[in-house]
């Protein structure tokens, strides 16, 4: 209907008198604005449950599987959980925080409660979609983030103490650093006049390395779990994990390329970007354990996958195809050897690797946005003469690669030190460690009074 309504439009263009001329001319722009609103906004609400099924199923499932059997309905949980209650504080007051107005640091309050949040389109973000498409996508990562971290200290953390960590993480971290990188005004936002102008198009700092340092200083601050380096702690289900993994490159579909905010050319080069960051990320991680250890497993091909799909997330819409298959690939290697050696080296306990895949597969990534950032990709930054600006190295911008480093060391700071001050809250108000007995027992029967598989005849 809309083709046709086009279609009539410029028929009419054509036989119009000269008098008439102009307003038929502003007929078409409108039917082509209108269309283009359309398909935009249609390919952005895909987005959003693309990203939304990054949590659960993706990695709920991806989670659970890789914990022990009495653990896997309190691990799914968290996932599932954190889809409700970061949805309601981002709507309450985390979309204001992160995307109004407000200093360097932090957005103001004049959206709080979702006040003027509706159909029109809000310019300064997106000009094609309504705003509340806008808010919506942003939420997804909002929901994902804090239970990336959760990998961290699964097997032995109380919910209760889980849910007041995440309330506190969410507006002493996630909120400011979005802001900082994607709000008007923000710090970090080379595309607003930020100080430190760094390049993040779906999340590296934002996301990955605030996640993946929480969940570190999580790791750390829970202590190991009981029997951990002298007991077996296998995955008890890789086939709900391999489901899961393939849930989370599906869906990391959305989480790149819709993070173009549109259904136009950048959001193709994303998505090639994203799919083949994924696939070099599986077979740097395969290659590295299989010369080690003398076999790929199905456990190092989805964790690589991951770790290629953390890595390429910040340099998705800035990045040619090869650069984007060259960061997967180092990113890989370099995940399996912080898992595989240094993990074990150090002896931290993060149960399923949160800091070894987000937190180093986004540093990784967010340096080398640095690197292979491109005009010839996204034009969007101009320089003084008005012409597309030199964005990374490879255009002749080595000062691209400090900014990326200053923006990664930002976001370090701020999760190291934001995780612990939001641990201690929710130590001192709840407790966070369960007791030795219901770890024992496991968080199935001890957190929920429940079981994830049922053997009874």
């Amino acid at each position: 209907m809309k083709r046709l309504l086009f279609l009539s439009a410029i028929s009419a263009a054509a036989g119009a008198a000269p008098a008439d001329m102009a307003e038929a001319v502003k007929s078409v722009e409108s039917a082509a604005a209108s269309a283009q609103s359309a398909a935009d906004n249609a390919w952005m609400l895909a987005s959003c449950a693309l990203v939304l099924l990054m949590t659960g199923p993706g990695l709920a499932l991806f989670y659970g599987g890789l914990v022990r059997r009495k653990n896997v309905l309190g691990t799914m949980m968290h996932s599932f959980v954190l889809m409700a209650l970061a949805s309601i504080l981002w709507a309450v007051a985390g979309y204001s925080l992160a995307f109004g107005e407000g200093n360097p640091f932090l957005g103001g309050l004049q959206y709080v409660f979702l006040r003027g949040v509706g159909m029109e389109p809000n310019p300064d973000y997106a000009a094609t979609l309504p705003h509340l498409t806008f808010m919506a996508f942003q939420m997804m990562f909002a929901i994902i983030t804090p239970a990336l971290i959760s990998g961290a200290y699964a097997e032995r953390i109380r919910f209760s103490g889980m849910l007041v960590y995440t309330m506190a993480w969410l507006f002493l971290v996630y909120f400011p650093m979005a802001h900082m990188v994607w709000g008007k005004g923000g710090l970090l936002n080379a595309f607003s006049g930020g100080a430190i102008p760094c390049f993040d198009f779906a999340g590296g700092t934002v996301v990955h390395i605030t996640s993946g340092v929480s969940a570190l200083v999580a790791a750390l601050y829970l202590k190991p779990r009981s029997g951990y380096l002298k007991e077996p702690m296998r995955p008890h289900s890789l086939v709900l994990s391999f489901a899961g993994a393939c849930l989370l490159w599906f869906g990391w579909f959305g989480f790149n390329a819709g993070s173009a905010l549109g259904a136009g050319p950048l959001a193709a080069s994303a998505f090639v970007a994203t799919h083949l960051g994924a696939a070099g990320g599986v077979a740097g991680w395969l290659a590295a354990e299989w010369i080690r250890t003398g076999k790929p497993s199905v456990l190092g091909g989805i964790s690589g996958c991951v770790a290629g799909l953390v890595a390429i997330t910040p340099a998705s819409g800035f990045v040619l195809p090869m650069p984007a298959l060259l960061i997967g690939i180092l990113a890989g290697l370099f995940c399996y050897a912080m898992v595989a050696v240094v993990k074990m080296r150090l002896g931290y306990d993060d149960s399923l690797d949160a800091f070894g895949v987000h937190g180093a597969g986004g540093t990784l990534g967010a340096i080398l946005t640095g690197v292979f950032a491109t005009n010839a990709v996204n034009n969007a930054l101009k320089d003084s003469a008005g012409q597309p600006a030199a964005l990374g190295l490879v255009d002749g911008n080595p000062m691209q690669v400090l900014y990326q480093a200053l923006g990664t060391l930002l976001a370090i700071v701020l999760a190291a030190i934001g995780s612990f001050v939001c641990l201690k809250i929710a130590d001192w108000t709840c407790g966070l460690r369960v007791a030795p007995e219901q770890e024992t027992d496991g968080l199935d029967l001890s957190m929920h009074g429940e079981e994830g598989y049922s053997f009874e005849a």
